[in-house]
């Protein structure tokens, strides 16, 4: 199965980008990833409300546009459902045999994401109650689907 990222920002920090270049190294046998980023949205240090609003509402029309109709979307969404690994990979291994080649998930900006988002997501998924930042997310979705490969195919997770 392939996998797509929608995500907000581009990853600033050299240990996040350096693990996240390792899992799709590993995740290339398995399908591979990609991951298209659109633009993170500026604002003030304390932003009022109502930019805040604008924010999201720029960053989610920003996303949308890089969805297709065809896509199965996930959403990474603090309010979504919970799984464990295991579950997880099992759901994926259910998409692939419900015809879909390509899963794509979408995570937000620091303000999250707005109704039209979670309208378009056929699934909404959330990392549990604790709070990330996006770029955090996108390292620990490319681990959880390296990790969910290698339960579909009963390989050795740690060597």
């Amino acid at each position: 199965m392939r996998y797509r990222i929608v995500a907000v920002g581009k990853i600033g920090k050299p240990f996040l980008r350096d693990a996240i270049a390792e899992y799709t190294k590993r995740l290339r046998p398995y399908g591979g990833i990609e991951c298209t980023e659109v633009p993170e949205e500026k604002s003030a240090a304390r932003p009022s409300a109502a930019t805040r609003s604008a924010q999201l509402a720029a960053e989610g029309e920003a996303l949308l546009r890089q969805l297709r109709p065809q896509d199965y979307v996930i959403l990474l969404d603090l309010h979504g459902d919970t799984c464990t690994s295991e579950e997880f990979a099992a759901e994926l291994a259910d998409l692939a045999l419900a015809g879909h080649s390509t899963v794509t998930f979408v995570i937000g900006g620091a303000f999250g994401v707005g109704e039209n988002l979670r309208r378009r997501a056929q699934r909404r998924l959330s990392l549990g109650p604790w709070t990330y930042t996006h770029q955090m997310v996108r390292y620990l979705l490319t681990e959880q689907l390296y990790r969910a490969e290698k339960i579909r195919r009963n390989e050795p997770y740690h060597w």
